[in-house]
């Protein structure tokens, strides 16, 4: 696959980087595109490694490893790197009906499972994958394919993020009536109001949902079933659901003072944030602003890393984001991480990075752990209180985390905003269709079956398994797809 000697003579490089400080002053996506001849060379990049893990999607130690829709990688590296792009899109869109969403936001587990990367910097798979689809759209080979026949069974897919816009196409595919209901105004789920502007442009999401629609999906946006549309009607007007409705049940944070004004979920920050620049471009002032104020982002992940992005295009006055754990290792550990698992190293993201180019430093604070919020006189928060510390495991394996005494510090805070995850999704749907769940709250439906307790109520994504990648959630929407298509008929041709 590739140029048999590609790796040797061809430097890895990823989709090219705007100056990150210039980008920091508006919305437009933070990365530039590619050439095609640099494309191409990193296509030529990939080896005839026999054994292709990067397509192996598992979990290994509870870490994805490999890409879960099992992308036909090797192929279409092979092909891009000859030239023929338009067959490199079939291949592309064999296992993944929407190569933009993980091009554009996928951590991609398929390069830490790369082979090369054992002692080379690996393939750019991901930017290969995005080159490819945003090339397959500027040649107008993206097109609509409705189905040729329809067998009149009609399906609901309840919300239309990743899980269920890949469940409702590929039972679209099928020749099934879909109808996705989602609860916000636009189409996407966190796709849309989850990833900001700068990172997975609207216009990429809904370029997609006009071609789902093209091939005869029906979607209800501002519609929450069980609410705004009976249970009952749900059950009487189709013939099966799929419920796709994510993990939206956010972590709290529960120490003293979490009460004070000021503070925020960060997904009701970046979501304000979204829906009034789609709405308004701002003009409306209904979004939750860090312009001029000390900003704090609670935890160290991606959506914490789009807080501090977001806030920087703000204008905000400082910018601080705490990490629960210890600084990472520049490379991986080999006892502990062993390739071909994702490797957990230190990484400096494009809101990190934008962060140091402004305000001169990595705004990130390490093994820190809030401790209390303090108010001024109207209840407005303005410090936030910590401590370091250090993670301890016994000789059984529980982890703890002792504080470490003489490292208390305070914090100037205007806004805060909570990072810290999902704890599962929101039960009253769940409960009016009296579907079981598993002990943290998800929808009780096996892996590879999707089905739950109650006939003709399929569950995927992260209803299902939990917060996770945008991977996965395609790969279990087609595979839930599959499997409400084989209830409706008895047998199946969908992958």
């Amino acid at each position: 696959m590739g140029k048999q000697t590609g790796f040797m003579e061809y430097e890895r490089r990823t989709t090219p980087e705007r100056d990150p400080a210039e980008r920091t002053k508006d919305w437009e996506n933070y990365k530039a595109p590619m050439s095609e001849e640099e494309v191409k060379k990193q296509g030529a990049r990939c080896m005839d490694c026999g054994v292709p893990t990067c397509q192996s999607g598992m979990l290994l130690n509870g870490v994805t490893t490999g890409c879960p829709v099992y992308h036909l990688i090797p192929e279409w590296n092979d092909l891009v790197y000859k030239g023929q792009w338009k067959e490199a899109l079939k291949r592309e869109h064999e296992m993944n009906n929407f190569p933009e969403f993980t091009g554009f936001a996928c951590p991609a587990p398929c390069e830490g499972a790369c082979v090369l990367g054992i002692n080379e910097p690996p393939v750019a798979i991901r930017t290969v994958e995005r080159a490819i689809i945003e090339k397959g759209f500027e040649e107008g080979w993206v097109v609509p394919e409705p189905p040729e026949f329809r067998t009149g069974k009609k399906v609901a897919v309840v919300g239309s993020g990743p899980a269920g816009l890949a469940s409702a196409a590929q039972l679209n595919k099928a020749g099934h009536l879909v109808t996705v209901f989602e609860k916000s105004d636009r189409p996407g789920g966190l796709l849309t109001y989850g990833i900001p502007e700068m990172k997975l442009p609207y216009a990429v999401v809904e370029r997609r949902v006009n071609l789902l629609k093209e091939e005869g999906i029906e979607f209800v946006v501002n519609t929450e079933v069980g609410k705004d549309f009976p249970v009952s009607r749900l059950r009487e007007e189709f013939d099966a659901v799929i419920l796709c409705g994510g993990a939206a049940v956010h972590r709290d944070l529960q120490v003293e003072g979490r009460e004070l004004k000021g503070i925020h979920y960060a997904m009701e920050f970046l979501h304000s944030n979204t829906k009034s620049l789609l709405d308004s471009n701002f003009s409306d002032g209904k979004r939750i602003s860090a312009e001029g104020k000390n900003v704090i982002v609670i935890g160290g992940g991606d959506t914490g890393t789009d807080c501090l992005a977001t806030s920087l295009r703000h204008n905000c006055k400082s910018l601080v984001q705490f990490d629960i754990y210890n600084q990472k290792l520049p490379v991986r550990n080999e006892e502990e991480n062993p390739w071909p698992q994702y490797p957990i190293i230190h990484r400096i993201e494009y809101g990190q990075e934008e962060s140091a180019a402004v305000f001169g430093k990595d705004p990130r604070a390490y093994a820190v752990m809030t401790k209390k919020f303090v108010g001024n006189s109207d209840g407005q928060v303005k410090e936030v209180h910590t401590i370091n510390v250090e993670l301890k495991i016994d000789e059984n394996g529980v982890r703890t985390r002792e504080e470490i005494p003489g490292t208390e510090k305070v914090w100037p805070a205007d806004l805060v905003l909570l990072a810290i995850g999902f704890s599962g999704p929101e039960q009253e749907l769940i409960k009016a269709l009296e579907v079981e769940t598993e002990e943290n709250s998800t929808v009780k439906a096996e892996y590879g079956n999707y089905q739950t307790n109650i006939e003709g109520v399929f569950s995927a994504g992260d209803m299902r398994r939990g917060q996770s990648l945008i991977v996965w959630a395609i790969n279990e929407g087609r595979e839930a797809a599959r499997e409400c298509d084989r209830f409706l008929m008895g047998t199946t041709e969908l992958p």
